[in-house]
């Protein structure tokens, strides 16, 4: 199953990583924040991880990092970075957002994918989309809004 989000910057792809480099814990996931607390309490209550990992605090994200309730699966710096879930799922799922040059700025592309174990899998995935699609298209939104914040301006 595919969640797939994407949105176009002004702004080159260093600058539009930014905000995906920063994401979680203190940081938080730039939208509905309360659903993702939401989400970690219901994990710790299933003896899953919640989302009281956190993360490191320098900005700086390595493979097998801890980020909240996900691990850094793949980062190379200023354009992609590649979560595992380890929260309790009924099967197993990937949060990935890729950033790549286009025209004068950037394209930010977000995938949400989750492969289902069963029909426990797929009922998870069609009961929670619409809670998903919500999150999601908040999360690219701020994102992209995040990074275009951060883009130097000169005076005119």
């Amino acid at each position: 199953m595919i969640d797939r989000r994407e949105v176009p910057v002004d702004v080159p792809p260093e600058v539009a990583f930014a905000p995906i480099r920063d994401i979680g814990g203190s940081n938080g996931w730039y939208a509905y924040d309360a659903l993702w607390r939401l989400r970690g309490a219901i994990d710790l209550l299933l003896g899953g991880v919640g989302m009281r990992r956190g993360r490191r605090e320098n900005g700086d994200l390595r493979v097998g990092d801890m980020l909240d309730c996900w691990r850094v699966e793949a980062i190379e710096d200023g354009r992609r970075l590649r979560l595992v879930a380890e929260m309790k799922l009924p099967g197993r799922g990937w949060l990935e957002f890729v950033v790549e040059p286009r025209g004068g700025g950037s394209i930010i592309r977000q995938t949400a994918l989750f492969e289902p174990a069963g029909l426990r899998g797929l009922a998870y995935w069609y009961l929670l989309y619409p809670f998903h699609a919500l999150v999601f298209r908040g999360m690219i939104r701020a994102i992209a809004a995040i990074g275009s914040s951060r883009a130097p301006r000169f005076p005119s």
